[in-house]
């Protein structure tokens, strides 16, 4: 999709397009970046034509608006890493190498991947999440590795936390001045901050558990 397609169709649809783009992007290159920058502009009143409703009422507090956009970029990315994880579970390498190219899936591409995740560890799901041009090849390598979901999905989370909220504030700050998006958003940075601190701790406390339990397992 063109960039200017999707300016055009966050900007028109709002918070239904970041949800929708935002599934694509969990699974093939979509634009991410740009789609979260513009939404936190739109939330942020840059555009005069373009405002976020919900269910056919529209939010006109900014700050709210700001919140709704970047929770659905991260609803609509963790649906998506789910989808891309059970591709990789159940369709495996075979079927990447010979449909990959559907989802702009290559054999090196894979091997990257694979590579990240060898050295990371499951930390390479939430680091993944968090960092452009990465992100769109992380849910997939997780499920052919056969990474279990209920590992994968608060790793998942505070990528997709950190990216949006991030990246929805940056294209806030392009729409407003420095020191309205210091006033308006200094208490949801500090709340979706926290947030990911606590869903990553989580999961790095269940990793642990996890192996000092098979270390004390003498039939594992």
């Amino acid at each position: 999709m063109p960039l200017a397609s999707i300016t055009s169709f966050v900007g028109d649809h709002g918070i239904y397009a970041v949800f929708a783009l935002m599934v694509a992007a969990a699974v093939v290159p979509a634009a991410s970046e740009l789609v979260m920058i513009y939404a936190g502009a739109v939330a942020a009143g840059a555009f005069a034509s373009a405002h976020v409703s919900l269910f056919g009422s529209r939010i006109t507090t900014h700050a709210w608006a700001f919140l709704a956009m970047a929770l659905a970029g991260v609803a609509g990315n963790m649906l998506g890493s789910v989808v891309g994880w059970t591709v990789g579970r159940y369709g495996g390498r075979p079927l990447l190498e010979s449909r990959g190219r559907w989802l702009h899936v290559t054999p090196e591409k894979l091997d990257r991947a694979e590579r990240w995740f060898d050295r990371f560890g499951p930390l390479a799901v939430a680091a993944g999440f968090a960092t452009p041009g990465l992100r769109s090849f992380v849910a997939i390598p997780a499920g052919i590795v056969r990474m279990p979901l209920a590992r994968f999905l608060p790793l998942a989370l505070a990528g997709c936390l950190a990216f949006c909220f991030g990246l929805a504030g940056g294209g806030w700050a392009l729409g407003r001045s420095y020191n309205s998006l210091h006033e308006d958003l200094r208490y949801v940075y500090v709340i979706v901050a926290v947030a990911a601190v606590a869903v990553l701790a989580y999961a790095l406390f269940r990793l642990r558990s996890q192996r000092l339990a098979r270390r004390a397992d003498p039939a594992s």
